[in-house]
C-alpha cells in the first residue's frame, strides 16, 4: 500500500466524521458554509490543547482528541448553547505515527458523534514541536438569549454546577502525586463531561456565566470583570465529590485545600450569577457585590489569595 499524503489521510480519517452535513462538502473545498437557522444566533467559540501543558507526555491519542472536543463543548455549555459543528486544525509532531493518527481520529469521531457535532473542515500540518491541536466549535442559540460573562448584578447569588476540584486532583492522581485506587479522579481529568444538560436553565436564570477551566475562582472573577462588579465566595459552600472530601479531610490545613480545589481549574463546570436562589442542578457559593475582584472568605474568615487560578503568560 503506497505512502499516504496529507489529502489521502484527511480523506479517510476524517471525511466521514462530517456525518454528510451539506456545507462541508466532504472536505474537498478550501471552506465550508453554514447555513443559516432564522430566530438563532451562531455562538462560535475556540480553544487549542499542547502537549505537555493541558495533557501529560504519552497520553493516549484518543483521549487527546476527546478532550480536545470536551474542553470546546464547555465553553458553548457555558453560553447555554446547543453544539452542531466544528473546524479542526492540528499539528503532528514527530513520531506521531498512522496509528497514532489513527487513534486520534477514532477518539474525535466517537465524541462528535456522542455530542451531535459534526466536522466541517480545518487543516493538518507537522510541527518539531509537541503536538498542538485547536478546535472551533459552532453552536446555536436563541436569538438574543447567548448568556454572556457581563450581565452579573449587585444582589445576585454567585452559583457553580457539579462539584469542583475534581480536575486538579485528577492531574495530580495522573502525576502520581495522590492516590487514585479506582481512576476516578484521572477520569474527572481526562474526560471532562461538558455541561450541555444545563443549557436551558442558564438561558431561563443565569444573568452571566462561564465554564470552570482556568480555575473557579479566576473564571468567577472574569464575570466579575466583565460586569463590572465584585465577587464575594465562601469556600465552606463549595461542592465537592466524596473523593476530593477523602483527600480535603486527609490535609492538615482544611482551608488550604479547599482553595487548591478551587483555584486547580480543569473542572468544566459551569459558573454562574442569578436572581434569587440557586436553581437545580447549582450550589450557591457566594454573592454578587460592589467594588471589583474576588473576595473569598472560609466562613467569616477573609483569606488572602494571591493566586486565583491558571494562567498561560
Amino acid at each position: 500500500m503506497p505512502a499516504e499524503d496529507e489529502f489521502s489521510e484527511i480523506e479517510r480519517l476524517f471525511r466521514p466524521l462530517t456525518g454528510g452535513a451539506a456545507g462541508a462538502f466532504d472536505l474537498m473545498d478550501d471552506a465550508a458554509v453554514v447555513p443559516q437557522r432564522p430566530g438563532f444566533d451562531l455562538v462560535v467559540t475556540k480553544d487549542a490543547i499542547v502537549g505537555g501543558v493541558h495533557f501529560p507526555a504519552g497520553e493516549a491519542p484518543d483521549l487527546i482528541a476527546r478532550k480536545l472536543v470536551r474542553v470546546n463543548l464547555s465553553d458553548l455549555a457555558a453560553k447555554a448553547a446547543e453544539p452542531f459543528g466544528c473546524f479542526l486544525g492540528v499539528a503532528w509532531p514527530k513520531g506521531f505515527g498512522a496509528a497514532e493518527r489513527e487513534a486520534f481520529a477514532r477518539g474525535l469521531g466517537e465524541d462528535l458523534k456522542g455530542f451531535g457535532v459534526n466536522l466541517l473542515g480545518g487543516d493538518t500540518v507537522s510541527t518539531p514541536g509537541p503536538f498542538t491541536a485547536s478546535l472551533t466549535a459552532l453552536g446555536w442559540v436563541p436569538e438574543g438569549r447567548m448568556v454572556r460573562r457581563a450581565g452579573a448584578r449587585v444582589g445576585d447569588t454567585v452559583a457553580v454546577s457539579g462539584t469542583i476540584g475534581d480536575g486538579a486532583l485528577g492531574l495530580a492522581a495522573v502525576q502520581g502525586e495522590i492516590a487514585d485506587p479506582d481512576g476516578w479522579l484521572a477520569g474527572r481529568y481526562r474526560l471532562p463531561t461538558p455541561r450541555l444538560d444545563l443549557r436551558e436553565t442558564l438561558r431561563a436564570s443565569a444573568t452571566a456565566a462561564a465554564d470552570v477551566s482556568d480555575g473557579l475562582l479566576a473564571d468567577a472573577g472574569h464575570i466579575g470583570e466583565a460586569s463590572g462588579v465584585g465577587i464575594r465566595l465562601d469556600l465552606y459552600r463549595l461542592p465537592v465529590s466524596r473523593a476530593a472530601g477523602f483527600w480535603v479531610d486527609s490535609q492538615l490545613d482544611r482551608d488550604a485545600a479547599l482553595l487548591r480545589l478551587a483555584t486547580g481549574g480543569d473542572d468544566y463546570e459551569v459558573v454562574c450569577t442569578v436572581s434569587g436562589a440557586a436553581p437545580d442542578g447549582f450550589t450557591a457559593i457566594g454573592e454578587v457585590a460592589t467594588g471589583s475582584g474576588v473576595e473569598v472568605f472560609a466562613g467569616a474568615t477573609k483569606l488572602h489569595v494571591a493566586h486565583k487560578g491558571w494562567r498561560h503568560l
